[in-house]
This record gives C-alpha cells, sequence and structure tokens, in this order.
C-alpha cells in the first residue's frame, strides 16, 4: 500500500510540518502600539527565527520586541513611530532618508512587517515620491510601496549563518525542524509508483507530462504547476 504524497500530508497541516510555538518567543512583528522611545533590554536567540529578537523596554515600563539590527546593543536607545533613522529604529517610509538600508518592511500600514526578515538580509530606499516609496528587494527587484508602511532602518542581525557548513544530516534535521520544514525530499522518480505519480519504470524517468493544472487534485499535484512554459530558451 502506498503511501500519501508529501503534498498531500502538508496539506493537512499536522505539527510535522508547522513551526512548533515553543520555539518562538516573542512577536518579531513590528510593534503596533508602542510610540517613543525604547531601550534594547537584552537580545536573545529565538530559535523559530534565523534572526536573534530585541526585547525593548518603554517610558512607561512596557515591554515589547523586534527582530535585532545587527550593530545594536543593549542599552542602546530607539525610537518607535517618530524621531531621527538611527540604527533599529522603527519609521514610515515617507519618514526615512533615500538611500538607508531597512528590513521587516510593512506591505501594508499596520501589518506588522512581511519583507526582509531572514538574517542577514537588507533592503534600501531607492526613490521616494509623495505618493509611493521604491524600494530594492534582496533578490534585486524593485517594489512600490505606500510612504505609511513602516520599516526598521538597518540591516537585520545574524548574517553569515550560512557560512560555516553542515557536516551531518542530523544538523540539518533539527535545523529545519525548527521552522517545520520538512527534509529529507526525496526525488518522484526514485519512488514506487504506488508512493507517486513519477515512480517506478525500468529507468528514472517520469514516465508522464509533468505540466499540471492549477486545479489539480493533492494526489496528481506534482511537477510543474501551472506552468506558462517548459523547456529551454529559444
Amino acid at each position: 500500500m502506498g503511501k500519501r504524497l508529501p503534498v498531500q500530508r502538508r496539506g493537512r497541516g499536522s505539527p510535522t510540518y508547522q513551526s512548533p510555538s515553543h520555539r518562538h518567543k516573542a512577536s518579531n512583528e513590528l510593534p503596533k502600539v508602542h510610540e517613543g522611545t525604547a531601550v534594547v533590554e537584552d537580545i536573545e536567540h529565538n530559535p523559530g527565527h534565523t534572526a536573534p529578537l530585541a526585547l525593548l523596554r518603554f517610558d512607561d515600563d512596557t515591554t515589547d520586541s523586534i527582530p535585532a539590527a545587527a550593530g545594536l546593543a543593549v542599552g542602546d536607545e530607539i525610537t518607535i513611530g517618530g524621531g531621527e533613522a538611527t540604527l533599529g529604529s522603527v519609521l514610515s517610509l515617507g519618514d526615512i532618508p533615500q538611500g538607508t538600508y531597512v528590513y521587516n518592511i510593512e506591505n501594508q500600514p499596520g501589518d506588522g512587517g512581511k519583507f526582509v526578515r531572514s538574517a542577514g538580509a537588507q533592503s534600501f530606499i531607492v526613490a521616494k515620491t509623495p505618493d509611493q516609496v521604491i524600494i530594492q528587494l534582496p533578490s534585486g527587484a524593485f517594489k512600490e510601496l505606500d510612504p505609511n508602511c513602516r520599516a526598521a532602518v538597518g540591516t537585520i542581525a545574524g548574517g553569515g549563518r550560512k557560512d560555516k557548513p553542515i557536516y551531518k544530516a542530523g544538523k540539518k534535521v533539527h535545523a529545519l525542524r525548527s521552522s517545520g520544514r520538512y527534509w529529507p525530499v526525496v526525488r518522484g522518480v526514485a519512488k514506487n509508483p504506488v508512493d507517486h505519480p513519477f515512480g517506478g519504470g525500468n529507468k528514472q524517468h517520469t514516465g508522464r507530462p509533468k505540466t499540471v493544472g492549477r486545479s489539480a487534485p493533492p494526489g496528481a499535484k506534482v511537477g510543474s504547476i501551472a506552468a506558462k512554459r517548459t523547456g529551454g530558451e529559444e
């Protein structure tokens, strides 16, 4: 009897494919309520996220947290919602000077940050107009955003985490399990025909068209899903 495909098991949303809640010490979103000056009380490792967390304490003795900026230290002061664009401060894109590096950028005002959130990532403001701010993402793509979208100033901490190679398979298992990633991934053509649509045969080949529709059922949704084009460039 065959097994369900990984895409089917992942779609069921079982704990195997979820990042455990106990690995997320605190929210890594931008503060939604607090405004004013805050002091960095501590910088902690967040197992469920690649970047460390900066724990903040505000003037009214309330606390919050944001992903730490590279170079931010305990005791530093940052501003939320106004003031100068100092390292780690959270400001609207319209208030940050052109050419400044930013991270944890909101897609819509108030959503807490959606872009440039992994360790060592950075983006910078390319151009500004009264109606939009253009940023360049780490991929090199340009994106137009509302000037009221907020972002943190600087480069997110934790860069260089991929410089040290992973020598053992077990290390990678634990590293990816912390974020709910599925690993190892076995090729479909290497499986038996009862376990995958591409399995079986006298040699490892798909034996069928690899392009499937967007509305295909989970058991058949493998290969190039809703591909606009296939093959090499002409």
